[in-house]
C-alpha cells in the first residue's frame, strides 16, 4: 500500500474541489537528517520553490525551511497539487544529493549519502538514494481560521525549536514577508 498522501478534501468531494484549493504540507528529509544547515543546500530548496512559483503555477502563501524539514502553504494554479509536489520534491532531491556528493567541504558527505542509499533500498520506487520522505500529509486550507492556524504554526516552528525568539528573525520563513522585511529569501503570494 502506498504511503503517499493524496490531495483530497476530507470535507467535500465536489469535482475539482481538491485540485484548486490551498494546502498545508510538510516534508522531511529521510531520517530527519539536518541538511538545511548549509547555504548551498538552502539555496537549492529556495531556488526550487521560486522556480515552481514562477514557472509551474505554484502560489506560495507561507513557508518555513527548518534544518530537517520544510513547511509550506501553497496552491496549484494549474489544478495539480500532487504533481506539483512530486516535481518539486523529485527535482530538489536529485539536486541536493548531487550538491552533497560534489561538496568537498561537506564533513558528513559519506555518512549522508550512505543514509540516503539505505533509505532508497527500502523503497521499491527509488532507483538509488532517497532524500525526502515520501509522505506529505496534505491538509486542505478550507477556511481563514485554518489558514491562520497553519501560518502561525509555520512561523512559530523556529521559535518552538529554540533557534530564534521572534519568528521574523528566522531567515528562511515567510514571517519576514508578512512582517514587511525587505530581506526575504523567497517571494510569496500575499493576495
Amino acid at each position: 500500500m502506498s504511503r503517499k498522501y493524496k490531495f483530497a478534501s476530507p470535507v467535500c468531494y465536489r469535482s475539482g474541489y481538491e485540485k484548486n484549493g490551498a494546502y498545508f504540507v510538510s516534508f522531511a528529509i529521510d531520517n530527519w537528517i539536518d541538511v538545511f544547515t548549509r547555504a548551498i543546500y538552502l539555496a537549492v530548496i529556495t531556488e526550487s520553490l521560486d522556480h515552481c512559483r514562477k514557472n509551474k503555477g505554484m502560489e506560495i502563501y507561507g513557508y518555513c525551511i527548518m534544518p530537517s524539514h520544510v513547511h509550506l502553504i501553497f496552491r496549484s494554479a494549474l489544478g495539480d497539487p500532487s504533481g506539483l509536489m512530486r516535481d518539486l520534491k523529485g527535482f530538489t532531491s536529485r539536486k541536493i544529493i548531487k550538491a552533497i556528493a560534489d561538496n568537498p567541504q561537506e564533513s558528513r558527505r559519506e555518512w549522508m549519502l550512505w543514509m540516503f542509499e539505505i533509505a532508497g533500498k527500502k523503497n521499491s520506487n527509488v532507483k538509488e538514494k532517497q532524500f525526502l520522505q515520501q509522505n506529505n500529509q496534505p491538509i486542505e486550507i478550507w477556511s481563514l481560521k485554518v489558514f491562520e492556524q497553519k501560518l502561525d504554526y509555520i512561523h512559530s516552528n523556529p521559535v518552538e525549536s529554540g533557534f530564534v525568539t521572534d519568528p521574523i528573525d528566522w531567515k528562511y520563513s515567510s514571517a519576514r514577508n508578512y512582517g514587511n522585511n525587505d530581506q526575504t529569501v523567497l517571494e510569496i503570494d500575499l493576495n
